[in-house]
């Protein structure tokens, strides 16, 4: 028995459309589900949802960490304004590409591997030969 949350949350949907109440709804499910069943508050939040109209079973996008893919265009798009302009700012790229900068932080860092020097962006292994040249000569 598929007991993920959306197959139960369809379940709900289609004993709710054939008239059932929620705590009869609840009580069906958990002989099913048992131990896998949705809390009974969530049964009764999905009854009202339901009854208000709502024909999604999915979660709509809430509050908090935004999801953002990380595809090759942005990537490669970060990319060439860096190469266009070394000193672009974080801020800058963001407005340019709409994302935000935690994004373009994450890109520039992680994914392309650059760093800022002397207000300019450089690639890492840049940055560890100038450590290296600076070490040798203090």
């Amino acid at each position: 028995m598929d007991s993920s949350r959306s197959a139960q949350r369809a379940v709900i949907h289609f004993l709710r459309s054939e008239g059932e109440h929620a705590s009869q709804i609840y009580r069906s499910m958990k002989e099913v589900y048992g131990e896998q069943c949705l809390a009974r508050c969530t049964i009764f939040r999905w009854c009202q949802r339901y009854e208000a109209g709502r024909v999604n079973i999915k979660d709509l996008p809430g509050p908090g960490h935004a999801h953002v893919v990380t595809n090759s265009a942005t990537i490669s798009a970060v990319d060439e304004l860096i190469r266009q302009n070394l000193r672009i700012t974080t801020r800058e790229i963001a407005v340019e590409l709409s994302i935000s900068k935690g994004t373009v932080r994450h890109r520039i860092h992680k994914k392309l591997g650059y760093g800022k020097v002397c207000a300019q962006w450089c690639p890492s292994i840049c940055q560890r030969i100038r450590r290296r040249r600076e070490w040798v000569f203090a």
